[in-house]
């Protein structure tokens, strides 16, 4: 950015001001809002860690559940889906009605380690704003809500995750 050089002596001084002004960014952290920050994150991987862990030391690998997904996306992406999972692959993507849906848009979370890979991606991120619920017997996420960057409109995701039955 060129800024005009201003020869009045009265005005230097605020002209100078003005023009550091300019360059310091509109909405800035405090101290605290960091260290609050900083400490959310600490606690979101502590508990991703721990439920992570819990979910694999059950060794479920054929199992369904519901996802639903809300997110600045087209709407086809935001229909409920039935995931199905056999030996850790997906096998079937699913509406309310049983008819395959493009599985392209749910690849991300077609498999619970895939969803906790989101959680881990948003973590890594350091996203805005994140909240996870988790299964307490099995480990694995009921809701998640992930604001990247507080700054930006329309770029949260929210997933719900119902319905969790192991098949055998």
């Amino acid at each position: 950015m060129r800024l005009g050089i201003i020869f009045s002596a009265g005005l230097v001084s605020t002209g100078l001001l003005l023009a550091l002004g300019l360059n310091k960014p509109a909405i800035s952290q405090s101290p605290t809002q960091v260290a609050q920050s900083s400490a959310i994150a600490n606690t979101n991987l502590q508990e991703f860690r721990q439920n992570r862990r819990v979910w694999s030391q059950q060794r479920i690998r054929n199992y369904r559940y519901t996802l639903s997904r809300s997110c600045f996306c087209i709407e086809e992406a935001t229909v409920p889906v039935t995931i199905e999972v056999r030996n850790g692959q997906t096998t079937s993507i699913t509406d309310k009605n049983g008819k395959k849906v493009n599985p392209e848009l749910f690849q991300e979370y077609s498999t619970m380690p895939k969803v906790f890979n989101v959680i881990r991606d948003a973590i890594a991120k350091k996203a805005s704003n994140m909240t996870v619920n988790y299964n307490k017997k099995l480990g694995y996420p009921t809701q998640i809500g992930i604001d990247y960057n507080s700054q930006i409109a329309d770029e949260e995701l929210y997933l719900t995750i119902e319905d969790f039955k192991e098949i055998k």
